[in-house]
């Protein structure tokens, strides 16, 4: 069979999905399991006084209503207390598992109604009466350090600040002779995969088993058992299929800790499932940060220094580490040369929904605030602006980069591979940059605004320290697969029977891939951070590799030739130039399942299998080049994109076809970032945008045909030479889509420093420029 690795195989979970064969939570019987719905706070900011569920549980149907205070018997600890690895103190911002007589935000969960069905338990929730005394609401992460307490238990909101930097950043300004700021606001929206959260807890005599849509199955479990009284050895969380992840699936949410709970207590099997108002209101979202920053340069425009603050909202409670301002702040210079940089950084909690990772996890941020302080330098000192990131590029002889920075596991920050310049330079070649004056000149003739804007994005992926991987061959010649990793959509699956399948040499339809179940795999940290394919991938290969050598030597006493003269192809070892003489893999597998009394031939141990935890330190960094043509309504706001032309390096790509979709959606989601996903609150701290007809998604309509371009520089820091994909094709895209929207809009003066932008708060920018140029 020829090289699997690197061909464009068609994606093996695909069948399933399209014929409706798919297994999600809610799919899942679970014969007499009841159901579960929440009673939520409608008030940032409140002491709860008493809840009043007498008339609820009279109510036909309803089996229980409880309130943190009835789940306390099964409770190890009322607080869902983690361990932070950065040694942040955390201790009274983790959240409880229901209310602790105090509510921080609209929505989080106050009590849980178990009924016959999700019906009974809705109309129940809505019936059940609460004294809330409403407190003053902490709401702009700007103000919140020293405004009223979030929680009454809060000494203060601020949970941490700290400076990142390097260099001597006073003399770098000092000696500028060119000096640009910026003041921006990259705000916050939610992942909104196409399946919300959902939870089935299943309760036999001895036994727990949890059905979780998450993207971590491991660390739930390990969550379970730090917090509830249960069996551990009896404990197993496996996810079905996953409509997608895009960061919020990698937290344990209350909901998650109360329904394990409560099927613990009742000793019945309970069900939930999130519905979209719910993931508005409770899905981890990300992004809501404020920047204040100066870039200086020298005559010929290359960067001297970097310095600004930076406030980042963690809403009321921390779903995970706060790792996402420092991952903004240390990679904000991103593929560019930076001697000396000094970023004060801020997180603050407000009376909001929790903040943690989506999709990007502050490289987003990051990117967009790098390229809208080059913009602004190209403009300040009249460089093109292709050709000022140009002379600042990292170039390819410093490669390996080490920057004088530490990741957030405190490694050294080191880009492994990659040509920055020569990506730029192919991308431009391709869209077109050099002759877009002509067509933006002509179609200003026409009163048309055309604009093009540029931007590079950059990502560490493939964080470890390790992922698991199995391989094992049964007696029935079935080769399968097993890892901690997580399958959520993106073709998981395929990827890592493409592995296994050509050390085989089989089809990957033969090999079978089991992710994301804790029964399966006795090691897994999951799948977040664009880590899998590195991780899970490098694990899997070398127990195959294992595998395939324990096969060869088995299969040279049986078949009386050297080691070295075997091949493994067609699921067989065979002797090179007379493939008559071979053995099944099955057969071997049988063989090494053993038989009382029989020996192994020497050196031979039993069973065809390995495990594999692939250690891995130091991170693959991808990069992405996005160049983006627009077309605005200056009458709307209206933005409709022309064109969009991508070049990402992710190394060595074990399927294209999965990489470009990949891609594509990453696209598609930074174009949502940058012009339509409003997660909007007003100044009390209510949510205003909870419907898909207020928070706006782009659509197909919205959307132009990518054109893709690759190029691969493998990682050295893996044995595929792999680096990640998923996450990469977002970070560069608002940040190129806000500046071509800013060189349409030229003949306005307009200056656009917030994602995403509105055609509302485009009209108010250009007949803001109109009412300047009138005066001036």
């Amino acid at each position: 069979m020829s090289e699997l690795i690197g061909a464009r195989v068609r994606r093996i979970e695909d069948q399933k999905l399209l014929r409706g064969g798919a297994r999600f939570v809610d799919d899942i019987a679970s014969p007499g399991a009841l159901a579960a719905a929440f009673l939520r706070s409608p008030h940032p900011h409140a002491l709860i006084r008493g809840v009043d569920a007498s008339i609820v549980r009279a109510m036909p149907g309803v089996i229980a209503v409880l309130t943190l205070d009835d789940l306390a018997p099964v409770l190890k600890q009322r607080r869902m207390t983690r361990f932070s690895n950065s040694g942040t103190r955390l201790d009274r911002s983790w959240p409880f598992a229901l209310a602790d007589g105090e509510v921080s935000f609209v929505g989080e969960p106050v009590a849980i109604v178990v009924a016959d069905d999700r019906y009974v338990a809705e109309d129940a929730a809505a019936l059940i009466v609460v004294d809330y005394e409403v407190l003053p609401a902490a709401t702009d992460c700007r103000t919140a350090a020293h405004a009223a307490s979030v929680r009454r238990e809060l000494p203060s909101n601020e949970v941490i600040s700290y400076r990142v930097g390097f260099g001597d950043i006073e003399t770098a300004f000092a000696k500028a002779a060119h000096i640009a700021h910026q003041v921006l606001w990259m705000h916050r929206g939610a992942g909104h995969s196409i399946e919300g959260r959902g939870i089935l807890a299943e309760v036999s005599d001895r036994e727990t088993n949890v059905w979780a849509s998450t993207q971590k199955a491991h660390d739930l479990r390990y969550a379970f058992a730090d917090c509830i009284d249960l069996d551990e050895s009896r404990l197993r969380v496996a996810t079905p299929d996953v409509g997608g992840g895009f960061g919020p699936k990698l937290c344990v949410y209350p909901e998650d800790m109360t329904v394990v709970a409560a099927a613990t207590l009742l000793r019945r099997s309970i069900k939930w499932i999130e519905d979209r108002r719910e993931h508005f209101t409770n899905a981890a979202q990300e992004r809501d940060q404020y920047w204040s920053i100066e870039i200086a340069a020298d005559a010929e425009g290359r960067i001297r220094g970097i310095r600004g603050r930076l406030i980042h909202d963690i809403g009321a409670y921390a779903l995970q580490d706060v790792n996402i301002p420092y991952n903004s702040a240390t990679t904000l210079t991103g593929p560019y040369l930076v001697p000396a940089l000094a970023m004060d950084v801020s997180a603050v909690h407000t009376n909001k929904a929790p903040v943690s990772s989506v999709r990007g996890a502050g490289y987003p941020q990051a990117a967009f605030a790098m390229e809208r302080l080059m913009d602004a330098l190209a403009r300040g000192i009249n460089v093109e602006r292709a050709e000022l990131r140009r002379r600042n590029l990292i170039p390819t002889e410093k490669m390996p980069y080490l920057k004088p920075l530490k990741t957030r596991a405190g490694e050294s920050m080191q880009y492994d591979s990659g040509d920055y310049p020569a990506c730029q330079a192919e991308l431009l070649r391709h869209a077109g940059w050099n002759d877009f004056p002509h067509r933006q000149a002509a179609a200003r003739k026409e009163n048309r605004y055309l604009g093009i804007g540029l931007a590079h994005g950059l990502k560490g992926t493939g964080r470890g320290p390790f992922e698991f991987g199995g391989v094992r061959v049964s007696p029935t010649g079935q080769i399968l697969v097993a890892t901690g990793a997580a399958a959520m959509g993106q073709g998981l699956a395929t990827a890592l029977a493409q592995i296994c399948a050509e050390t085989f040499g089989v089809r990957p339809d033969d090999v079978i891939v089991t992710a994301g179940d804790t029964a399966a795999a006795s090691l897994g940290l999951g799948g977040f951070a664009s880590r899998q394919t590195v991780t899970a991938g490098s694990s899997v290969l070398i127990a195959s590799q294992t595998v395939a050598a324990k096969a060869r030597k088995l299969a040279s006493h049986l078949l009386e030739a050297a080691e070295e003269d075997l091949e493994i192809a067609d699921g067989e070892v065979r002797v090179v130039g007379a493939p008559q003489l071979s053995v099944k893999l099955g057969e071997l597998a049988r063989i090494l399942k053993g038989a009382p009394g029989y020996s192994f031939p020497p050196g031979v141990d039993p069973g065809l299998q390995a495990d594999a935890t692939f250690r891995v330190d130091k991170l693959a960094y991808a990069n992405g080049c996005h160049v983006v043509e627009v077309e605005v309504d200056i009458e709307t706001g209206a933005v409709h994109i022309v064109r969009y032309v991508a070049l990402q390096d992710s190394g060595r790509r074990v399927n294209p076809l999965i990489v470009e979709g990949q891609v594509h959606g990453g696209i598609a989601h930074g174009i949502g970032n940058g012009l339509f996903e409003w997660m909007g609150y007003d100044a009390e701290g209510q949510p205003v945008t909870t419907t898909f007809a207020d928070y706006l998604l782009p659509t197909a309509t919205e959307l132009p045909k990518f054109e893709t371009l690759y190029k691969e520089t493998p990682s050295p820091n893996n044995p595929l030479g792999v680096k990640g994909v998923g996450e990469v094709g977002l970070i560069p895209a608002a940040a190129a889509l806000i500046s071509a929207i800013e060189d349409a809009l030229s003949p306005f003066n307009v200056r656009v420093a917030q994602m995403p932008i509105t055609p509302y708060k485009l009209v108010e920018l250009i007949e803001q420029g109109r009412a300047a140029a009138a005066k001036g």
